[in-house]
C-alpha cells in the first residue's frame, strides 16, 4: 500500500510538472511569434503609423504577418487576468478600412499568465534613448518593446512560475516631421 502510494503521488507530481512545461513551451513559442511581428511592424494599407495603441497588458500594431502584401491589424492583449490572446484584423475596401469589430482570427497564446497577480507589466516600450515611456506618452515615441510574461498553471503549487522575456527593436518605423 505504501509503495502504491508513492507510485500515485510521483504520477500525480509528474503530471502537473509535464503540464506545466507543456504551458511554458505553448507560451514561449507564442512570444517568439509575437516578438517576430513586432519587429516587422510597418505603416497600415490606410498610412496609419505602425503602432497603434500600448498598455502594459496590450500592444496593437501593423504588419504584414501573413506576407501576402496586404498589412493587418494585430492586437496582442490580456483578456480577463490570465489569458494571452492574439488577434488579427485584415482590410477591407478600397481605400482600405480596418474594423476591429470582428477579428480574422484569434489565437490563445496561454490560459496561465500570472502578470497581474504579480503585478508585473506583460509590456514596457522604451524611447530611441532607452527610456521607459508610457501609454500617456505618444506612440510615435516608442522604438523597442520589452515582453515579460510569467507562466503557472498553479499559482498555489511548485513549481513556481516561469518568467519568459523577450523583446523587439521596431525596424520600420521612420517619423517624418
Amino acid at each position: 500500500a505504501a509503495l502504491l502510494g508513492g507510485i500515485a503521488s510521483l504520477y500525480r507530481f509528474n503530471s502537473y510538472a509535464i503540464a506545466q512545461a507543456y504551458q511554458v513551451t505553448n507560451a514561449r513559442q507564442g512570444i517568439e511569434q509575437m516578438v517576430r511581428d513586432l519587429r516587422e511592424m510597418t505603416y497600415a494599407d490606410d498610412g496609419t503609423f505602425p503602432l497603434a495603441s500600448m498598455s502594459t497588458s496590450s500592444v496593437a500594431f501593423y504588419s504584414d504577418i501573413d506576407r501576402d502584401n496586404s498589412v493587418e491589424y494585430v492586437q496582442y492583449s490580456l483578456i480577463g487576468t490570465t489569458t494571452l490572446v492574439k488577434r488579427i484584423y485584415g482590410a477591407t475596401g478600397s481605400p482600405p478600412v480596418y474594423s476591429t469589430s470582428s477579428p480574422e482570427s484569434t489565437t490563445t497564446l496561454s490560459e496561465y499568465v500570472q502578470n497581474k497577480l504579480q503585478s508585473t507589466p506583460i509590456f514596457t516600450y522604451y524611447d530611441e534613448y532607452g527610456s521607459s515611456t508610457n501609454a500617456s506618452s505618444t506612440v510615435t515615441d516608442v522604438r523597442y518593446i520589452k515582453v515579460n510574461v510569467i507562466i503557472n498553471i498553479d499559482p498555489e503549487r511548485d513549481p513556481g512560475e516561469f518568467m519568459l522575456e523577450s523583446s523587439a527593436s521596431l525596424r520600420n518605423l521612420k517619423v517624418y516631421e
